[in-house]
């Protein structure tokens, strides 16, 4: 049965549509696929042998850690998305773990010589993922650029608009979301306190811009955020 599931996975991804049935067949034999559950701990980059991982169903948050311990979100991923050691050189400096946010993920890996051997025999895959990866890498490059430049509020603004229209159900300019984000997620994410992050989001129901519960956040006009 996992052979199958991973057959459809890898199918389905658009990083593999240049491969033939047979040769998706073929990959099935060299990759992994497991399930994990809502706080389970799935990469950690100074433990694990070097892999590339493909997110095919959930949400997980890439953790940075910096040299005194302290923690930031450096990425919120979703179905479809790839994390590991995708320079494809493991790098023993980094510091950094995945972590499942959603109630179930699911996720094919490969091990990163194996990776690397298959970029090798199929040219036009090799230019899929260089672009595939090109464009997650300049996704990071604005994310951090917005947390240089911008104040804590207009950065939680910021957040709260992508997040609603890249998953949020919209109904006229009603955004609603199903949250499972804590509010020291949110935080990390636009790197400020827990307080500072609890007390803006309080500001905004406040002024009746938006609903924030703990399944799902609604809001109520996102042309006035």
């Amino acid at each position: 049965m996992y052979e199958e599931l991973k057959y459809w996975y890898l199918r389905d991804h658009k990083l593999f549509w240049t491969l033939s049935m047979s040769q998706i067949k073929q990959l099935c034999i060299i990759t992994g696929f497991k399930k994990a559950s809502k706080g389970d701990i799935i990469y950690f980059s100074s433990t694990e042998v070097p892999r590339i991982y493909l997110l095919k169903k959930g949400n997980v948050k890439i953790v940075a850690i910096d040299e005194d311990g302290n923690e930031t979100i450096k990425e919120i991923l979703q179905k479809g998305d790839l994390f590991g050691e995708l320079s494809l050189e493991s790098d023993k400096e980094a510091n950094e773990y995945a972590k499942v946010l959603s109630d179930e993920v699911s996720i094919c890996s490969f091990l990163m010589s194996d990776f690397e051997d298959l970029l090798l025999h199929h040219p036009n895959l090799a230019l899929s993922y260089t672009k595939f990866v090109g464009l997650k890498m300049k996704r990071v490059r604005n994310n951090y650029s917005n947390l240089v430049s911008k104040d804590a509020r207009t950065r939680l603004l910021t957040f709260l608009k992508e997040w609603a229209e890249k998953e949020g159900k919209q109904n006229g300019n009603q955004f609603t979301i199903e949250n499972y984000l804590t509010q020291t997620d949110i935080a990390q994410i636009i790197c400020t306190s827990r307080q500072t992050a609890t007390l803006m989001l309080n500001e905004l129901e406040e002024n009746g811009l938006m609903h924030y519960g703990r399944k799902e956040i609604i809001i109520e006009d996102i042309t006035k955020l």
